[in-house]
């Protein structure tokens, strides 16, 4: 590992579960009973509690309105998420709990309302996972003919978390007076209805929903497009993304607390979380031994029709053994994911993979970087981003469930506890707690920005006139080269 100077402070973890674990081929190993772990809750409370008895900051569940999968290809059917989160609060105690859900595809008065209700059943430890969803799949499930624009869902993302934001600040903090002589319960001029009417939306009365434990959900946020950076910057407290190398995730940390300090806010405020796809073995050897498992099994005829949807090319245009053709749709003309869409072509072009690799590259993360080897090597990996400043944390994505969670909770987190990377146990009972993020107070009691307040923030990315640092990225002995 690069020799780093030392960053303050301690690093994030977040668990992102996926029924059998992430790899595409995951559900065919002996361990696995895919029926079982999609949508049995007893084992998603497990991988919780499991994930809980290592102090993680968070779980994550990712969601989508519609099967767009092949079925054949992998385990898709799966439950809604607040209503998982709700069923998992009521087994743990400290672990925080976030989902996915659509602004393009919901209301900003239901979805406030199922939040803010996650947040008062567990305690304070709901966060919200804002997407905008990026398949014409979903699209047809709500009426459209066509994918609203990349541009145009964002513009109703932005007014929608606005709303969100008004309906859960439309009570006060002290609303209930509960006066029992009197048979006064609560100061009617304490609540405040949105009265919204803009462009997608219009919301008038409060919501039904007191004002939750953390105020209102932690608010993260998964796009890294233009578009998908402008919302994080603004609204985002945590940000899932995606990077394949450490001048990458440099670049991306970098701009975003850039576009934060444009929106009035302390980057400090904003954390940024890249996935990783770790695969741990006693031995180096043991764990490529595993990943290459994996990727033997990984059937190749679903997976590159699922590549050739994400890059709008026919199949027939992508022969396993050949590199991607030359003539690929621009970024500008994608209007689902973009920053993905841009993520895997440089991948396949940087190291002149051919379809065939690169759908084994992607079988584990979908784009995420991937990394085998030991505890120590993982623990390394992580440390490296983290002292040069590219990341606050990682979103932890086990490529088997659940002995790559188990693996991770036992081996991993000791070591990194060890360096003095990690919480050894909580110390905090909300979910901005342990991201160490304060409670927004409410607008009429506060000044200064509705975001951004949190710890201090690192010295290469808390001044986003700093210049990014060059660096050369190396690849560890473990990593997925």
């Amino acid at each position: 590992m690069t020799t780093r100077p030392r960053r303050e402070g301690q690093l994030h973890l977040n668990a992102f579960l996926m029924s059998t674990g992430h790899h595409e081929a995951s559900w065919r190993l002996p361990e696995s009973d895919p029926s079982y772990q999609s949508t049995n809750i007893a084992y998603l409370q497990r991988l919780a509690q499991t994930a809980e008895r290592g102090h993680l900051d968070s779980i994550f569940f990712a969601d989508g309105p519609a099967l767009f999968r092949d079925v054949g290809r992998r385990p898709s059917g799966t439950l809604e998420p607040t209503v998982v989160l709700a069923a998992i609060a009521a087994v743990t105690s400290r672990i925080g709990l976030i989902a996915t859900a659509s602004t393009t595809y919901n209301d900003p008065y239901n979805l406030a309302r199922r939040f803010a209700s996650v947040d008062h059943i567990s305690g304070g430890r709901a966060g919200w996972n804002i997407v905008t969803t990026a398949h014409l799949e979903a699209a047809r499930n709500f009426g459209y003919e066509d994918l609203p624009s990349h541009h145009a869902r964002y513009q109703r993302a932005a007014e929608f978390i606005d709303v969100a934001l008004k309906l859960w600040d439309s009570w006060e903090d002290d609303v209930e007076i509960g006066d029992k002589v009197d048979g006064v319960w609560g100061d009617s001029g304490r609540i405040h209805p949105p009265e919204h009417v803009g462009e997608h939306f219009r919301v008038a009365g409060a919501l039904t929903t007191p004002r939750s434990p953390q105020a209102y959900p932690l608010l993260v946020q998964a796009g890294s497009s233009e578009d998908g950076k402008d919302l994080a910057a603004r609204y985002a407290e945590a940000v899932f993304t995606a990077q394949q190398t450490l001048d990458d995730a440099l670049a991306f940390s970098y701009d975003l607390k850039r576009r934060a300090v444009e929106w009035g806010r302390d980057p400090a405020g904003l954390l940024v979380l890249p996935g990783i796809v770790p695969v741990i073995g006693a031995t180096q050897a043991e764990a490529r031994a595993k990943e290459d498992e994996l990727d033997r099994l990984i059937r190749p005829e679903f997976a590159r029709v699922q590549l050739a949807k994400t890059l709008r090319v026919d199949p027939e245009d992508l022969p396993l053994d050949r590199e991607l053709p030359a003539d690929l749709p621009s970024e500008e003309e994608i209007e689902g994911a973009k920053s993905r869409y841009t993520l895997i072509v440089e991948l396949a072009r940087r190291e002149r993979l051919t379809v065939r690799q690169l759908i084994g590259r992607l079988g584990g993360g979908r784009g995420h970087r991937t990394f085998s080897g030991t505890a120590e090597q993982v623990a390394d990996a992580i440390q490296e981003w983290w002292d040069a400043g590219a990341a606050d944390g990682f979103n932890i994505m086990p490529a088997v469930l659940p002995s790559g969670l188990e693996d991770f909770v036992d081996q991993v987190v000791p070591v990194l506890v060890d360096r003095g990377l990690f919480r050894s146990e909580y110390t905090g009972t909300t979910l901005r707690e342990h991201y160490g993020l304060a409670r927004p107070e409410h607008p009429r009691h506060r000044d200064g920005s509705r975001l951004g307040v949190g710890v201090v923030a690192h010295p290469a990315t808390a001044d986003p006139t700093t210049p990014v640092p060059t660096t050369t990225s190396t690849t560890h002995e473990g990593a997925q080269a």
